[in-house]
């Protein structure tokens, strides 16, 4: 199917008005594509704030959950070997979660009740993030466990970040969390090697992903966008030494990859293509399906205000979740039709994949804390854009 694109003008004039406008983002890569190319390649503003250096489409983001979607592919080609199942218990392939407890709250002194799971967590609970794992800074009982067993944050990249707890018996309802790193880790357990490696050889080199890594090169470094911070008078302030573990314990699946939104628009192609060689048809179809059985995902308080402000898509529209992307059960106001996919990384990354239609877009920015309104605004605003065109057979931007 051909359609028309939007006009490059107006895709623009959302980048500029996010960088030039009041409060304005330092600087933001947005890229959109149908099943063949990008249609659109935009950027504007720095890499970081105040320092001259122009944001290119080749700039390198710690993409942070937008990495689950990678690994959940790498789970799907397993399970498509018929080397494990979804249904098997996490703990055949990753030992360490058979020793996890459930949180049942905490005693008068503030210490921390917990008990035995009723049952074992599954692979495909962990994709789908019924498992029981939380994340802290969505979550504050996780916050009061950690404090008072010393659980370090997840972006330290270690096994003990990983040793938390449950907050419910695995598949009792879904709550966003640690769940993909986890699934990082099956992925080592059932291939023998690092989670990187499994990608670099199955995804990254099919797919031609040559900027995407765990581990940065040299290259990779040096077109780094800097991290920034929101204050509470909504100034930013650069965090020019912020970086995710370079040489890491754990190659964290949930969100440990560097990347180009370039890199990660050949992956939206592999979605949008039936999987593309790096996956069947049918697999890439069942990834794409509901899988919470009538259960439905809700919005993420914000915890830790550094780290994320209250954050949902589409207030008020039914959600669910797929292995692993959010699907919309109702057409979105942006345009989006009812069950497509998408999801988002903790930095202000947001993404979405569209089977029916056969495009798909990323809006990268590098601002904590997540779901920033001005350049979460800004995707929204790029997302309408793209299909605004769509419907006016508005002429191609190339």
């Amino acid at each position: 199917m051909i359609v028309e694109k939007a006009p490059v003008e107006g895709l623009d004039r959302v980048l500029r008005g996010v960088v030039e406008g009041e409060n304005g983002v330092p600087g933001v890569v947005a890229m959109a594509t149908d099943r063949d190319e990008n249609f659109y390649e935009g950027v504007a503003g720095e890499r970081e704030l105040g320092s001259g250096r122009e944001m290119t489409t080749d700039t390198v983001f710690a993409i942070f959950s937008c990495t689950k979607a990678i690994t959940g592919v790498a789970v799907m080609q397993l399970v498509e070997e018929g080397v494990l199942g979804l249904d098997d218990p996490a703990k055949e392939y990753a030992p360490e979660i058979s020793e996890i407890q459930v949180l049942e709250g905490f005693d008068d002194a503030g210490e921390p009740r917990v008990r035995r799971p009723a049952l074992d967590v599954t692979v495909g609970q962990l994709m789908l993030h019924t498992a029981g794992f939380g994340y802290d800074f969505f979550n504050h009982d996780l916050i009061r466990y950690g404090e008072k067993r010393d659980v370090p944050s997840v972006v330290t990249a270690t096994q003990a970040s990983l040793n938390s707890v449950l907050l419910f018996d695995p598949g009792e309802r879904w709550e966003y969390g640690s769940n993909i790193d986890w699934v990082g880790k099956v992925v080592e357990g059932a291939r023998g090697k690092r989670l990187g490696g499994v990608m670099r050889e199955r995804i990254f080199e099919p797919l031609g992903m040559e900027d995407t890594a765990f581990t940065m090169s040299d290259s990779m470094r040096a077109r780094r966008a800097t991290m920034h911070q929101r204050e509470e008078d909504e100034t930013l302030t650069p965090h020019p030494g912020f970086e995710l573990p370079q040489d890491p314990e754990q190659h964290m699946g949930g969100h440990g990859l560097y990347g180009t939104v370039g890199d990660y628009m050949k992956f939206i192609r592999m979605v949008l293509n039936d999987g593309a060689g790096v996956l069947r048809p049918e697999t890439v179809e069942s990834m794409t399906q509901d899988g919470l059985d009538g259960m439905k995902i809700k919005a993420l308080p914000g915890a830790i205000p550094t780290l994320s402000n209250d954050a949902e898509f589409f207030p008020g529209m039914s959600k669910c979740w797929g292995y692993t992307f959010m699907i919309n059960d109702e057409d979105a106001p942006t345009g989006r039709p009812a069950g497509e996919l998408g999801w988002a990384g903790l930095a202000n990354l947001y993404y979405w994949i569209d089977r029916k239609n056969g495009v798909g877009g990323f809006w990268a920015t590098q601002i904590f804390p997540f779901a920033d309104p001005v350049s979460f605004g800004g995707f929204m605003d790029f997302e309408t854009a793209v299909y605004s065109g769509l419907r006016s057979g508005a002429p191609a931007a190339v």
